[in-house]
């Protein structure tokens, strides 16, 4: 037999999962017969059916595979190394006092500056091909990684790290066992906005010089007022912000069960 909580979580669950089927459901109905109203001119925006007519003909062409292909490695690779570097400093500015009191003013001098702004340096730094893109996107998933991090570190527990030590734990066993289970819900919580600031700057790089990925197919289309064709690659945009949206929040739940609790 489910017990009762279960059963609630579930519903409740179910009963969110169909609110937002329907706010979706609602705003594609509104944005068709906007579109198909007249006070609205075609080619400023499109209705959803012939944005589906366009994407499936690029879909059977081919068309939207290299881009999607070319924007995806790119966003993966510097999703990675941001993430990794920014777990990597969150926990020794949070673990280590020396790491804190040099790295802290540091870190807070450079995450204001918008890091599209970085970008021409990037390009000078490491030329205009993937690698600056790559780079301005691990940067700006860095900083919400290392923040989430240093902040879910100094809220764990002090006497589970005091029992850790008096059971003969040193100091990676106390990271490995403690302070990062301890901090996994701030890090899923920087993963979230470092992905959606990934998307951000994925479009605003592939703008400059990529001749593949979804933000220079957009860029061209809009030089070309083929507003349909743009307005498919922001569909995708929003699918592959929904995708990682949902694939974090699963290896959340499996990561780390206890939160709902």
């Amino acid at each position: 037999m489910i017990p009762v909580t279960n059963r609630m979580a579930f519903l409740e669950r179910r009963d969110r999962r169909l609110l937002r089927v329907a706010a979706v459901a609602g705003l594609v109905l509104a944005w068709e017969a906007l579109g198909r109203s007249g006070l609205v001119r075609t080619v400023f925006l499109p209705p959803p059916l012939a944005v589906l007519a366009e994407g499936a003909r690029m879909v059977a062409g081919g068309e939207i595979f290299g881009h999607l292909a070319a924007s995806l490695v790119r966003i993966l690779a510097g999703f990675a190394l941001g993430a990794l570097a920014g777990i990597a400093a969150g926990i020794a500015l949070g673990f280590f006092q020396t790491a804190e009191a040099v790295g802290t003013p540091i870190l807070n001098a450079l995450f204001p500056i918008p890091k599209i702004a970085l970008l021409p340096l990037l390009i000078l730094w490491l030329g205009i091909e993937e690698k600056s893109k790559i780079a301005v996107i691990a940067l700006g998933v860095f900083f919400p990684m290392a923040i989430n991090t240093y902040t879910g570190v100094r809220h764990v527990d002090p006497v589970l790290v005091r029992a850790a030590v008096s059971l003969g734990a040193g100091r990676r066993g106390v990271i490995r066992k403690v302070i990062i289970p301890g901090a996994l819900p701030m890090i899923f919580a920087g993963f979230k906005l470092g992905a959606g600031t990934a998307l951000l700057l994925l479009v605003a790089a592939e703008i400059i010089n990529a001749k593949r990925g979804l933000g220079a197919m957009i860029n061209s289309a809009g030089d070309l007022m083929q507003t349909t064709k743009l307005m498919v690659g922001l569909v995708v945009l929003s699918l592959l912000g929904l995708a990682s949206a949902w694939g974090l929040a699963a290896l959340e739940r499996l990561l780390i069960p206890w939160k709902d609790l």
